[in-house]
């Protein structure tokens, strides 16, 4: 039986329906150990270095495993790969549920990153469901997914009070399985036009594009910076300012949140301007905002802190929208690349933070840091797109 016009019309929003809500519960699994850092570290007497190392640890396996993560997405399509990756992320959930020591932590929260790679696969799954024109607001609607960390760093602490930690992190394991079947069950790939490239031909992106690790290089400020606080906000927040975990995680999710709906918003002006003239606003907004984060005062830090989360949000769009545009045969691993980048970019900030913050006794110089590189960021935008604009690539064609 042919399918009917309006089946072919809803078929991209069901499945980018679909993915956005495996991408949420992978990157609340992801988040998880951030939003009950402050719980685990008065259960096992961490210091801050330690807890820092701990909300930190998951990002580099999310971060490094995003790489094959877009390979195989452009191989062998997001249906089979977002399946599978959410049933195996539940594993290192239920393990860290029966962990009571440090070292238990560490080995299972690295495992736990593996729900961070999520991100490439559906970047690759999606954007084959919208034509170029669409492809700005549609990766930015999946990006809306990152709400999910928002949900375990203020769901988890509350949820954790009620019924104990250990089975906050089994209620979050289950909900990763139910959906990694769901989406075995509902989704589908799109068909393709063309025949997927070899590894060989994919691969090549790595060491012959330039402007794929300019953009890597955006999305290791964007992306890690969104991460970066976004996990070290709830140790932040009490530390600075005596709150309780409930209040900090409250505020990060309040942070979180808008750096998410932000995302549509930076796809949606990209797809209009630009990405490149999205983030020619965005990088020197981030340079001024993040002074009044030096200030340890919480009004002049709140201001900060969401004015950032909505800059980089609307950044993370901008990226993803010339990843569509640049590299269209290749997005997936692309995206792995740039991914990568990013995680990192999430994963080095909170160890500093928490290094420099025993070494000096405060938080500034992070964020004298982050304005640096912000200015940094946008002059390598200027002398990468602003100043000669790169036409598509031709696999384009």
């Amino acid at each position: 039986m042919r399918a009917s016009t309006a089946d072919l019309d809803t078929a991209p929003n069901r499945q980018l329906l679909m993915a956005t809500v495996a991408f949420a519960t992978a990157f609340a699994i992801w988040g998880l150990l951030s939003g009950l850092a402050p719980l685990i570290r008065a259960d096992l007497g961490l210091s801050a270095s330690q807890t820092s190392l701990m909300i930190a640890i998951p990002v580099i396996l999310g971060s490094l495993g995003r790489i094959p993560m877009g390979l195989l997405t452009d191989r062998l399509g997001g249906r089979l790969l977002f399946s599978v990756l959410l049933l195996v992320a539940a594993i290192p959930t239920f393990a860290l549920a029966i962990t009571d020591s440090f070292a238990g932590l560490l080995f299972w929260g690295f495992w736990l990153g593996l729900a961070g790679s999520s991100f490439a696969i559906g970047i690759g799954f999606v954007s084959r469901w919208f034509p170029p024109e669409k492809q700005g607001i549609a990766l930015g609607v999946y990006g809306v997914g990152n709400i999910g960390q928002s949900v375990a760093v203020f769901g988890g602490p509350v949820l954790a009070v009620r019924i104990g930690v250990p089975a906050t992190l089994a209620v979050f394991g289950l909900a990763s399985v139910a959906w990694g079947l769901a989406f075995a069950i509902w989704a589908r790939n799109a068909q393709r036009a063309t025949p997927p490239l070899t590894l060989r031909e994919s691969v090549r992106v790595f060491y012959t594009e330039r402007l794929a690790w300019v953009l890597g290089l955006f999305y290791f400020l964007t992306f890690g910076g969104f991460v970066a606080l976004g996990i070290y906000l709830p140790i932040l927040l009490r530390d600075l300012f005596a709150l309780t975990p409930e209040d900090a995680g409250a505020r990060t999710a309040g942070f979180i949140v808008l750096a998410t709906l932000s995302r549509p918003v930076g796809g949606w002006l990209s797809d209009r301007i630009g990405g490149q003239q999205v983030l020619a606003l965005v990088f020197p907004g981030i340079a001024l905002l993040a002074w009044p984060m030096t200030v340890a005062s919480i009004l002049p830090f709140t201001i900060g802190a969401l004015g950032s989360a909505f800059l980089l949000g609307v950044g993370n769009g901008a990226v993803f929208k010339l990843v569509a545009v640049h590299f269209p045969l290749r997005v997936g691993t692309v995206t792995g690349l740039v991914g990568a980048a990013g995680g990192l970019g999430g994963f080095f900030p909170p160890i500093v933070l928490g290094v420099l913050t025993e070494i000096t006794g405060s938080h500034t110089i992070g964020f004298v840091l982050l304005s640096a590189f912000a200015l940094g960021c946008w002059a390598v935008l200027w002398q990468a797109l602003l100043r000669v604009q790169p036409p598509p690539r031709a696999e384009a064609s």
